[in-house]
């Protein structure tokens, strides 16, 4: 059996700020104190890429320096939070976990970067990840494989598994993700902490390494739900840079949760809880948490999604088109590795082999595929025609509820090597894929443990731009989580 290297207690972003506000702790403190964590445990965990101690106490020194004079620049100012290792940050690596990209340092900040910097967070180290987001275990990381903190032998989930294992093992309050099919929500479920994916288009990809850009969404992965809102608050907003963000956005969230709200009404499809792969833990778990909501006063509505079982293929086939054209800019030239050839083709070609792994290239080829001649129409152009019926079952279920509540993952984690084949793998991500098909908002709350002593995690996914009513709902449930305890 792995180790269990959870902490007891876990602090907030919101814990932190009315200390930080009250003059009760320094940034520096808080910094230091998240970095002996690290260096307690992070052998066991593995969850970073890169942690530069030097230059995160330098900008906590500087944001208490700002605090001292009166120019806080947040009630967040000097709170640290880990970046995932596909988000640009300047003059830190941004390797995406891949061979190909080693050496590689960001010139310029992600736009999430800029609005954390503007409000004063502490970028804490680099995350590892599976390569280039494409993975459910960071077992596709070129680097360490990331270790599960309630389990060191089993698997953070991925692709944001660092990002996950950060946050569960203590070495820092929140990190960034990125969400495509569900690397934000299934590693937050795995490792038992809150994991938000926003409507696609509220937070800018500018400065994510783009894997496929039509799913692709960063997000938060927090101890509460509150802390989810703080930094979504933080992250939304149009970018000329990202000409998909969708304009004239409205923050609020985070005060949001302290209003007075009227029962939900929460759409369950029976099917997903039904579903013969679903295991018997993670169903007992979901069906009690129906039952909480019910004795709580919540309006429980049962809602069909018809062609959710064609998400899976669907997505598979547009998200490797995506990212054969995404990933065909790494080629050795402008950035990154090289392979030394005399021969420009050569050079490509081993550049590509000897820096992608497996996965990468298993994607690449079958998007290379479905986008070729003759197999455009039967592949490519089918699969968005199901995108957009899965989106549709979406709007049609919204009528009916507010938000839906489904299951994260059919199971726990699982051990290292436990999941050989890949198709099986693909299954781990059964409940999150629609989500990003649709573009809709969607967030995992720790559900309880099952048997096996692993977290069971808890999904509810909200409308387009319904994160207000999802965060509220998410929130109400954490509560009654805590309530039965």
């Amino acid at each position: 059996m792995g180790k269990n290297v959870v902490p007891e207690k876990f602090v907030s972003i919101a814990e932190l700020s009315k200390k930080l506000v009250a003059g009760e702790i320094t940034s520096v403190e808080i910094c230091q104190s998240y970095i002996d964590a690290c260096n307690a445990t992070e052998a066991d965990v593995k969850a970073f890429r890169v942690l530069d101690a030097e230059k995160i106490l330098a900008d906590a020194k500087a944001s208490d320096a700002r605090r001292a004079a009166g120019n806080a620049l947040s009630a967040y100012d000097g709170v640290p939070i880990g970046i995932k290792d596909n988000i640009s940050v300047t003059g830190e690596a941004c390797g995406c976990a891949s061979k190909i990209l080693e050496g590689y340092e960001a010139p310029y900040d992600a736009t999430v970067i800029t609005k954390l910097k503007a409000a004063g967070f502490v970028c804490f180290g680099r995350l590892n990840m599976d390569e280039f987001a494409m993975g459910s275990s960071t077992e596709n990381s070129a680097y360490d494989k990331t270790t599960n903190p309630w389990n060191t032998d089993c698997v953070p989930g991925g692709s944001s598994g660092g990002s996950a294992a950060a946050v569960a093992a203590g070495f820092c309050p929140a990190t960034l993700g990125s969400d495509t099919g569900g690397s934000i929500r299934q590693p937050a479920n795995f490792c038992g902490v809150v994991g938000l994916k926003p409507t696609y288009g509220r937070v800018s990809r500018f400065g994510l390494v783009a894997f496929a850009s039509s799913l692709d969404q960063i997000g938060p992965l927090t101890v509460t739900v509150e802390d989810a809102a703080v930094l979504l608050d933080v992250l939304i907003g149009c970018d000329k840079m990202d000409s998909t963000t969708i304009p004239n956005q409205e923050g609020g969230f985070a005060a949001a949760l302290s209003e007075e709200t009227a029962p939900k009404k929460i759409g369950v499809p029976m099917s997903y809880i039904e579903n013969e792969g679903l295991d018997a833990d993670v169903k007992a778990a979901t069906l009690k948490a129906i039952e909480q909501l019910k004795a709580d006063g919540h309006e429980i509505v049962e809602v069909e999604l018809p062609h959710a079982d064609y998400a899976i293929a669907a997505y598979y086939v547009i998200a490797t088109a995506e990212a054969s054209t995404n990933l065909a800019r790494f080629e050795g030239v402008r950035y990154g590795n090289r392979a030394q050839s005399n021969d420009l083709l050569e050079m490509y070609t081993k550049t590509r082999e000897n820096g992608f792994g497996a996965e990468v290239k298993r994607r690449i080829l079958l998007g290379t595929f479905v986008l070729s001649s003759g197999y455009y129409d039967a592949y490519y152009l089918k699969a968005q025609k199901v995108r957009t019926l899965i989106k549709q079952d979406f709007e049609k279920a919204f009528e009916k509820c507010d938000v839906i509540l489904t299951p994260v993952t059919p199971s726990t984690s699982f051990e290292f090597g436990s999941v050989k084949d890949p198709l099986q793998m693909y299954l781990s991500d059964i409940y999150t894929i629609s989500v990003n098909l649709a573009g809709n908002c969607a967030i995992s709350v720790p559900n309880g443990e099952a048997s096996n002593g692993m977290p069971i995690g808890l999904q509810f996914i909200g409308p387009i731009l319904g994160e207000k009513e999802l965060l509220q709902t998410a929130h109400i449930f954490e509560g009654l989580q805590k309530e039965a305890k």
